[in-house]
């Protein structure tokens, strides 16, 4: 190990010491940019990008157990990337069933008790992906000490437009009064629930500074992260990072630390 390495290790030990000090969000959403950048720079096809990204997501998640994160949401697939050319969506389709299998068969899953769910149009999808989904949530149905939510077929717009469809129909039907309707009625019409619904911390890499319609309502009062650096380059260092950030953006409201 190099010198950098070294002194970049005992560094990242330091701050997550640091941060474990203080109060860790609850819920982290990740808008995970810049695959097809990675790989291109590196004079790979832009498909591959997707692959270096779905490891770093599984690297990623095992950093958000280890520090306390109860919920992590993942920006997977939006309903805008249906516009992607055919080959690309087969190939990022190919890597979310394969991910969605693997996470089933995961013994860091069970051992950890992840709840995985998909949020989304999920009937916008192939039907080999929607039986892949429907096999993964009723595998890890039961848990309940982390949650995984994976974004995909999303819009955040239709999510609300949707629960607005559901909140009539129920209305329509004598299920609910129009006396009724709050915040947290509205929430319960959202794509999920146990935690889905407040985002603490939304992290978005790559270099754009925009939540390119992720998760509108829940993150509402979230402290957003933008960072330069492409998702497949992403390190625990920048993760602790945008979790400290957080830290003192939660310290300077409150006029303490929490």
């Amino acid at each position: 190990m190099s010198m950098i390495n070294v002194i970049s290790k005992i560094y990242e030990i330091m701050l997550e010491r640091e941060i474990k000090k203080r109060e860790i969000p609850k819920h982290v959403a990740i808008i995970m940019d810049g695959n097809r950048r990675y790989a291109r720079r590196r004079g790979l096809p832009a498909k591959m990008g997707h692959v270096f990204g779905s490891k770093k997501a599984e690297k990623v998640l095992e950093w958000c157990w280890e520090i306390g994160i109860k919920t992590v949401t993942v920006y997977a697939f939006s309903t805008e990337n249906f516009k992607r050319d055919e080959e690309e969506k087969e190939n990022i389709f190919k890597i979310i069933k394969e991910e969605l299998k693997r996470l089933r068969e995961d013994k860091r899953i069970h051992r950890n008790k992840v709840r995985v769910r998909v949020v989304g149009r999920r009937e916008l999808l192939p039907n080999n992906i929607i039986k892949e989904i429907k096999l993964t949530e009723n595998a890890t149905k039961s848990y309940a000490n982390f949650f995984l939510n994976i974004a995909i077929a999303y819009g955040g717009r239709q999510e609300i437009v949707d629960a607005i469809r559901g909140i009539l129909i129920d209305i329509k039907n004598g299920k609910l009064n129009v006396d009724e309707i709050d915040e947290e009625v509205v929430g319960r019409y959202l794509y999920s629930d146990n935690g889905y619904e407040n985002v603490d911390l939304l992290i978005r890499t790559g270099g754009e500074q925009r939540i390119s319609n992720f998760l509108p309502w829940q993150s509402v009062y979230s402290h957003i992260y933008f960072c330069d650096i492409l998702w497949p380059a992403f390190r625990k260092i920048d993760l602790l990072r945008a979790i400290r950030a957080w830290q003192f953006r939660i310290k300077n409201f409150n006029g303490k630390w929490m």
